[in-house]
């Protein structure tokens, strides 16, 4: 029997550009990833929420 390991996501967070639109990976528990398509206005204020809740 092969020996069976623990699916935390395929691969790390990453964001890459694909034409106008940046592409957002997120791994998420139990597996997989959470893809978003996002433009660089929504991706600007996805940073400026972030920097909100964390410094």
């Amino acid at each position: 029997m092969a020996a069976m390991k623990p699916r935390t996501g395929d691969g790390p967070m990453e964001v890459t550009k694909e034409g106008r639109s940046l592409i957002l990976r997120v791994p998420i528990d139990g597996g997989g990833r959470l893809v978003v398509e996002l433009n660089v206005e929504e991706a600007g204020k996805l940073k400026d929420c972030l920097v909100g809740v964390t410094g």
